[in-house]
Parts: C-alpha cells; structure tokens; sequence
C-alpha cells in the first residue's frame, strides 16, 4: 500500500473509532421503533458470544433486499456444497431478521463489523472465513484491507453501482479506489455497472446478470393472491414498497381524481417497517378507512366493493410481497416518485404483475430501462399521472393481458445469474480449500 494510502486510510480509522459513540446512540434511537437493532449490540465492535469457527463461507447482506438476493445465491451454492457452513452479516434490522430464515445447523449469523482495523481484526480472526461474498453495493475501507492482510478472498457479488453512487465515490476518491481495487474479485449486474465499477480500480472479472431475476416467488402466497382477486368486484391497484413522502403525494392525487377511488381497491405496502403505524395514522387522518393485513391474519381479504370505496387496505407484514403482487392488477413503483431511486421491480414482474414508476429510478436503471422496452412497465411524470394510468390499464382488458405476458418474459429471460456466480465461486473455493 503506498504512503500517501495508508495515511489517508489510517485518518478514517481515526474518525470511525470517534464515531463509534454516536453509533451506539443512533442504534439505541432506532431500537426505539425497530427492536432488532438493540440486539447483540457488541457484534458490532467485534465482541462475539459465539464460539470460534473457520471455513466459513462469509455472505454480507446489508439489508432486506440484499438478504433476499443472498438467499438465491446460497441456495445455488447449497446445491453444490450442502455441507458449507455459511457465515451471514448484516447491518440492518430488517436484513438480519430475514436472514434468520436462511441459517441450517453450522451456520452463524452476526452483525457486520463496525469499520475500524480493531473491530475488523477481530471479525476475521474469530470466525476464519474461508471466502467472503459482499453482495451488491457494500465495499468498506477497513473490511477490504482486513481481508488482503490476514489473505481471505473478498468479493463483491451482484455488484451494481449507479451513476449517482459513481459520482459520490469520486468526490471520495482518495479513500474508495483503493477500497474497490482491493478487492479481489468483482461479478457485476451489467456491462454499465461493470464500466463504472472498473472507473474506480476495481477487478471486474464478468458480468453475470441480476441474481434477484433467479428468485421464484412463494407459489402459494402468489396463488392465494391471485384467487383473491379473481373474487374481488373492483380492480385492486398497490402502491408497492412506498418510502417517505409518497403516500402522502398519492393521497393528494387521489383527492384529485374521484374516479379512481370510486373504481379502484386500493392497497399500499410500505418499504420499511417501523412505518406501518405513521402510515395507518396517515390513512385515518385523511379520512381513509384503513384494513391492516396483520389484523386478518391467514383470512383473504373482503371484497372490494362500492360500498367500501373509502377503505385502503394495508400491507403491514413482512415476507408477502408475492401475495400483494398476486393480488394487484397494477403495481405503482415506490421509491420512483420522489428523489430516492426507486425500489426493484423484478419480484412485480416475476409475479406477473405490470408497473407504472416514476421519474426516478437510478438505483435500478438497467432492471428499469430494460422492464420499459419489453413492455412490462411504464414510466410517468408524477404520481396524478401514475393514477390516472393505473386507472386506465384496469380498464383495458386487451392491453392487460399483453402487459402480464410482457411481465413474465421479462422476468424470464434475465434468468441464470446466480448458477454463473456458482461458477465464478467455484475456482475461490478450491483455492482456499482447507
């Protein structure tokens, strides 16, 4: 590492380990709302309860949707090596609880390392992992160092990077390339990704695909959603993995367009949960009657009639999205409608069910891009136009079915990511053979 280097990675360690106490009181904030985050607080500073291990396959899943892209791949990965103990770390609540699901007897489940050298050398030195995977996005400055010195494989899976991280990278450079050229391997999602990534130094060996289009949603939420359906007397139209802000844009929409409340079921599902409660006292404080899922409990919900045109119905449970999906005849991209990116709309189309998305999506550009030309999904202006053009898809039947079939060959024929990632892991598993 040269001089200038290891000086300016030694000056952020410096400010992480000062900033350590502030983590500590934003985890204690968040645990406030989200419990989970008041869990095993220690892990974070690389104080562990479990005992030692080695020979562990390291997954990094910072959050929900990485978690869920890590379930594909282990679950390829399984195929091959069932007998691979799998060491799984997170950064968020919502990521470790789902990756509770995915642990099988050997394996461990902690969270990631705070990014300090001592918090790191205690990491690596207590589980011994065998490779690591970080999947999509996370590349730390002390993880990657960590890894080269103490010689474990770190690799970044599924790795995407927008133009907007991109440029937030370069305003960092003198700390992010080396973070990225140290890594040892880079699969990336597109050729666009792969370009940007290798702009920053790092060792893009091949670009695999998405593995998020390889994950198959529950058939049977999926099926129950879509009989719901078929009983209800109006179209049911989601607002999908809303973020702050846009419930509120689509309330004021509403308000502007009667017909779409008189002739639509409505249902919203929030991204995060620790907005469930902010979003249901929303709804009540608009004048909206509000049916939480988690209060039907395995009941399908009523029909939708005219009768209840003033009911929203809630999606407040985590692990359902193919039920929501099954039930809606269009699906209003959260995330797009105001300037955060937008959410993934892989899992809609891979349930078959059409998007409409708004003018901002650079968190998922190439899914994006690619869901418009096969027809799949539509973007608009704003979220009055979005209303309007759910409103309409509902009512054109032939349109409606051109649109489901669009959905399923799109999510269809981007297929295969995760067996290549099997593959690309293959060789660094023989070479780090114990």
């Amino acid at each position: 590492m040269r001089l200038t280097e290891t000086l300016t990675l030694a000056l952020y360690s410096l400010l992480a380990r000062a900033m350590q106490p502030l983590l500590r009181r934003k985890l204690a904030r968040r645990g406030r709302s989200e419990t989970g985050y008041l869990h095993a607080v220690e892990e974070r500073f690389g104080h562990y309860t479990q005992p030692q291990g080695q020979g562990y396959l390291w997954v990094h899943a910072v959050s929900l949707g990485e978690t869920r892209a890590a379930a594909v791949l282990l679950q390829a990965v399984r195929a091959q090596w069932p007998d691979l103990p799998v060491l799984l770390t997170h950064g968020t609540a919502t990521g470790r609880e789902e990756g509770q699901r995915l642990l099988r007897p050997g394996d461990c489940q902690v969270w990631q390392p705070w990014d300090t050298p001592q918090a790191v050398a205690k990491f690596l030195a207590h589980f011994q992992p065998r490779v690591g995977l970080l999947m999509e996005t996370e590349v730390w400055p002390n993880l990657v160092a960590g890894c080269r010195r103490q010689g474990v494989p770190l690799i970044l899976a599924n790795a995407r990077l927008s133009d907007k991280s991109l440029y937030q990278a370069r305003q960092w450079a003198w700390l992010s390339r080396p973070a990225y050229a140290g890594l040892s391997e880079v699969w990336a999602q597109t050729e666009a990704d792969a370009q940007r990534l290798r702009s920053l130094g790092a060792a893009v060996s091949g670009v695999l695909g998405n593995i998020k289009f390889d994950a198959t949603p529950d058939p049977l939420q999926w099926q129950a959603g879509q009989a719901a359906r078929a009983a209800m007397a109006r179209p049911v139209a989601l607002l999908a993995s809303s973020r702050e802000g846009e419930e509120a844009l689509w309330l004021q929409a509403l308000r502007a367009n009667p017909e779409a409340t008189a002739r639509l079921q409505w249902l919203v599902v929030p991204r995060h949960p620790q907005r469930f409660e902010e979003v249901a006292a929303l709804l009540a404080k608009e004048g909206w009657q509000v049916m939480r899922r988690s209060q039907l409990a395995d009941a399908p919900w009523p029909m939708a009639s005219e009768d209840n045109s003033r009911t929203v119905w809630l999606g407040d449970t985590l692990g359902e999205m193919p039920y929501y999906f099954g039930l809606a005849d269009v699906a209003l991209l959260g995330g797009s409608f105001e300037k955060l990116g937008g959410q993934n709309l892989i899992e809609a189309a891979a349930c078959a069910c059409p998007v409409i998305m708004g003018p901002h999506t650079f968190n998922f550009m190439e899914a994006a891009e690619g869901a418009l030309q096969a027809g799949a999904a539509q973007r608009v202006a704003d979220m009055p136009q979005a209303i309007a053009t759910a409103l309409h898809w509902t009512e054109d039947k032939d349109g409606k079915e051109a649109r489901v079939l669009a959905s399923e060959r799109f999510a269809r024929s981007h297929r295969g990511a995760a067996q290549r990632s099997v593959e690309a892991l293959r060789e660094w598993l023989t070479l780090k053979a114990p």
